[in-house]
């Protein structure tokens, strides 16, 4: 499965040829450059790693700075395997945004924004008691009962309750390339995807 490395840049609209705007967002989709090769004889599989994102020198490690030397590029802040990539490349090739046309369908996976600590209104959609009476005393956002008494004598495992929201590995599949900019390695994808302005995401076709 081709694919590259990226950092969203935003949410923008476009108009398409019947005057419909759009909500998309925009992607600096690479350039990557292939860090590893792994083959079945040696690794048991077969892929390519990818780096994007150049890190200075003084935030690596040895071991990091050995590692890329071999492909003949500077140290990666991000560092991603790919599968199944449909052409074969070398150690050290640069793959630019040009794997990707416009039309096609792709997948993104990033890490959603974190919330923090949430109630079960807006971590899982209760309505709250809605201004009931019946003795609701400043209790309108309370999730109410969440187990029996005598039997089972304990909550349930998976019961939605409050708790830590978001921060969480998300992949939107089937999302249309709308325009790809290569001059400037530029991604215009509808919709939207996972992640906060300037986080890494993985594109995937």
């Amino acid at each position: 499965m081709s694919g590259l490395i990226g950092r969203k840049i935003g949410m923008t609209s476009i108009f398409d040829e019947n005057g419909k705007n759009i909500p998309c967002t925009v992607i600096e989709a690479g350039p990557c450059v292939v860090t590893q090769v792994r083959t079945k004889g040696v690794d048991g599989y077969e892929a390519l790693q990818l780096g994007f994102d150049d890190k200075n020198e003084k935030h690596s490690t040895k071991a990091d700075l050995g590692h890329f030397k071999k492909a003949g590029t500077v140290a990666k802040k991000k560092v991603v395997e790919f599968q199944d990539f449909a052409n074969e490349h070398k150690l050290g090739d640069v793959i630019t945004v040009d794997v990707f046309s416009e039309g096609e369908f792709v997948d993104v996976q990033g890490v959603s924004k974190g919330k923090g600590f949430q109630g079960v209104v807006k971590r899982h959609g209760f309505g709250g008691v809605g201004q009931a009476t019946h003795g609701q005393h400043n209790r309108l956002r309370a999730p109410g009962s969440v187990g029996a008494s005598s039997y089972p004598s304990r909550v349930f495992k998976g019961m939605r309750m409050a708790g830590r929201m978001g921060g969480d590995n998300v992949k939107v599949q089937n999302l249309r390339v709308l325009k790809v900019v290569a001059e400037k390695n530029l991604l215009v994808i509808k919709g939207c995807v996972p992640g906060c302005k300037d986080s890494y995401v993985i594109i995937q076709k």
